[in-house]
């Protein structure tokens, strides 16, 4: 799919969160006496059974009525978008979240393969469809969200009454994190992949640092220098390419507000995209800086995606840029690299992509109280990281009073998840073994989950930031 760019902050991970995908089959999983007449009798939920296309599983779409501001639920509802892959009610189940949008096809999660168990795949609110109307920015925090998950998981314990377990990939894995801040005892543990923590929004020394060692190959770090100077360099020609390809898209840049700042974005997101989503081994594809104009843009386009800050490339994702710049944080690497070529570094944040009738003023101490109750109260939980993932230079850690808890990091590894696969031997039998024993079962329950053909969610393959 196309890729709309680190733009989409984070957006992304996306990755290998999932396990397996397949195609259709008749549902075969039991009645459970009957799990639709179940679902249907929770209050605020409709139900509609789709047909599945996992073996074993039946499929529903869940609409479940959410309070706009759950401090006071009197001020207006939306209904919140769940997707439930039902295997049996005696089986674990396993939430989770891309914490944008829920995927439209199914599929199952790394920790669900493993345990062979339900999931509910969670919309996130303020991602279509689910999202209020009027839309009160304000209520697109970290804490109406979480309260949005605790509300779903007591609603479906009247039927789920094993073991849950909480799972997402970067901004999914932060959910699920803020989620087990805000409400420890809702699951059973919590598998947080390449989940970015930016305790201090003015602090983004690691990220510099970062670039400077990633990858055992100094050349590639060099080429990906190189190539994003001549695309400034070219700015004239690029910038018509994306305007062809703007107007044949019928796209516009009215946010952003011109094509030379969503230019210039689009080249400082470059080698981040990179690798977040690409391998050490596709260094070679680099073009050099001597390739004909037409080539620089294709792969400008193929890495960072030309047309991620037209308004209709930021219009989905602009919930996920309002959090960033009011709670989240962002990176901001300095770029010393590209000074003398850029015009517009200072727009390299956050508030240039949400419309400016949305006000925006960003709390500094969201981050710093997750971080600080992970270090000292965290229980059941792991977090997963790729060793060449941008996201991952400001990662989770434990602390010495968290409690059953780890942080591991998959070796030469990016953004894309599906890690506990990709651990060393001891690493991954210790991981699998933490989740199993999280959700009462005794042993991975689909091995083919443990190797390396795993894909992802499908809607994580739509964005290189986060």
């Amino acid at each position: 799919m196309r890729k709309v760019s680190r733009g989409v902050l984070a957006v992304m991970l996306a990755a290998g969160l999932s396990g397996v995908s397949g195609t259709a089959h008749a549902a075969t999983a039991t009645t459970d006496g009957d799990i639709l007449a179940q679902l249907k009798a929770i209050p605020g939920m409709t139900v509609q059974e789709k047909t599945s296309a996992l073996t074993g599983y039946r499929w529903f779409w869940l609409n479940y009525r959410q309070p706009v501001d759950h401090r006071h639920p009197e001020k207006g509802w939306f209904e919140q978008r769940i997707l439930l892959e039902h295997k049996s009610d005696d089986r674990p189940m396993v939430l989770y979240t891309s914490g944008y949008n829920t995927p439209g096809t199914m599929f199952l999660s790394e920790p669900t393969g493993l345990v062979d168990g339900n999931q509910i795949s969670v919309e996130y609110r303020y991602f279509s469809p689910s999202i209020p109307q009027p839309a009160v920015w304000t209520k697109d925090n970290i804490w109406q969200a979480a309260t949005d998950e605790h509300d779903l998981i007591k609603a479906l314990k009247r039927i789920y009454h094993g073991k849950w377990i909480s799972t997402g990939a970067s901004k999914g894995g932060m959910t699920a994190t803020y989620h087990k801040r805000y409400y420890p005892n809702d699951v059973d543990g919590t598998v947080a992949y390449v989940a970015p923590n930016d305790v201090n929004n003015k602090e983004d020394s690691a990220y510099d640092k970062f670039f400077k060692t990633v990858g055992t190959d100094p050349k590639c770090r060099v080429d990906l220098e190189n190539l994003q100077r001549e695309m400034l360099k070219r700015r004239p020609e690029m910038e018509a390419r994306m305007t062809a390809a703007a107007q044949e898209a019928g796209y516009t840049w009215n946010i952003i507000k011109s094509v030379d700042v969503a230019f210039e974005n689009s080249v400082m997101d470059f080698e981040w995209a990179f690798w977040q989503y690409h391998l050490q081994s596709e260094c070679p594809d680099v073009p050099a800086t001597t390739a004909s104009t037409d080539d620089i843009y294709n792969y400008f386009d193929l890495i960072s995606g030309a047309l991620t800050y037209t308004d209709q490339g930021l219009e989905q994702f602009i919930p996920y840029y309002y959090q960033a710049g009011t709670q989240l944080g962002w990176p901001s690497p300095s770029f010393k690299y590209l000074h003398p070529l850029l015009r517009h570094e200072s727009t390299y944040q956050p508030r240039t992509y949400v419309p400016r009738d949305i006000p925006m003023k960003f709390d500094p101490t969201v981050m710093p109280d997750i971080d600080r109750w992970v270090k000292t109260s965290a229980s059941h939980m792991l977090f997963l990281y790729g060793q060449n993932d941008p996201w991952g230079a400001e990662p989770f850690r434990v602390g010495p009073h968290a409690r059953d808890s780890k942080v591991f990091v998959s070796p030469g590894l990016n953004h894309s998840g599906r890690l506990i696969a990709t651990l060393p031997a001891a690493q991954k039998a210790e991981a699998t073994a933490d989740v199993l024993r999280w959700a009462g079962v005794s042993a991975p329950q689909n091995k083919t989950l443990l190797g390396p053909q795993v894909t992802e969610d499908p809607a994580l393959a739509q964005h290189p930031r986060l």
